[in-house]
């Protein structure tokens, strides 16, 4: 994928997991990163890796994705650093849990906001660029877009809006040559989910768990994410948009019997 040598890369959700994992592959495989996230002290743990891996320093933000106005730096900082913007990885997210019963409008409004309203606003910000350079977008859903879980109710709505808005954007910009993709990765072994609220033991249970909802008998890793968004931002995949692709071991096969 020597393609990326020099292409400008912005990954939010940079500070831990999937976020952190696809920088540092896309910078190993030459991509100058903009990285993205909330946490100062992991944004530079995510810079010292790239580094480690022979990439290029990155130029680090730190940015709540919430805040529209923190948002709209991403794109002008990126451009003064770099001068162009070739591709745009919108994985910041957040899940939550939650049923129809319990889930307020607040916590709606909050899962909603991080895993979609900011992917439209960022997304509509680097459009303009990514048309000048022909570059393109993955961004980065869940299988639970794609199937129905209960439990996350809120988590999985978002995810099906991000799915729809990765088609609908692939459509509108197809013919100016930007191509748009999205990745769902099943259970992949991150802190997401004790940031959503298990303790240690109910996290390692439910990776026991996933041992059976996953076809190949496994929870994934960050790398295996990290390589097919590689995969879809590369001119390997250049005839490849609205597409969502699952990275999840099968999960979205299953069916219970």
């Amino acid at each position: 994928m020597s393609s990326f040598k020099d292409k400008v890369i912005v990954v939010t959700g940079a500070s831990s997991g999937i976020g952190a994992g696809a920088a540092v592959h896309l910078a190993s495989l030459g991509g100058l990163l903009t990285i993205v996230g909330r946490n100062a002290d992991k944004l530079n743990e995510t810079a010292d890796k790239i580094v480690a891996a022979g990439g290029s320093p990155p130029l680090k933000l730190q940015v709540d994705m919430n805040n529209e106005a923190e948002v709209a730096t991403i794109v002008p900082a990126t451009l003064e650093k770099h001068g162009r913007l070739d591709v745009l990885v919108n994985n910041a997210g957040i899940l939550e849990t939650g049923t129809i019963e319990n889930t307020s409008l607040a916590q709606y409004d909050r899962v909603m906001n991080t895993n979609t309203r900011a992917v439209y606003q960022l997304t509509m910000l680097a459009a303009p660029e990514l048309i000048k350079t022909k570059g393109n977008i993955v961004n980065v859903s869940s299988v639970n877009g794609i199937r129905s879980f209960p439990g996350v109710l809120a988590y999985n709505i978002s995810k099906a809006a991000v799915d729809q808005l990765t088609r609908c954007v692939a459509l509108e910009l197809a013919a100016k040559g930007v191509r748009v993709n999205s990745i769902n990765p099943g259970v992949i072994i991150t802190e997401i989910h004790k940031r959503g609220g298990m303790d240690e033991a109910t996290y390692q249970k439910f990776l026991e768990h996933s041992k059976t909802t996953h076809a190949m008998g496994r929870p994934g890793d960050v790398n295996e994410v990290a390589q097919a968004i590689a995969f879809l931002a590369s001119d390997a995949a250049s005839f490849t948009t609205g597409v969502s692709l699952p990275v999840d071991g099968g999960r979205h096969a299953m069916c219970p019997r």
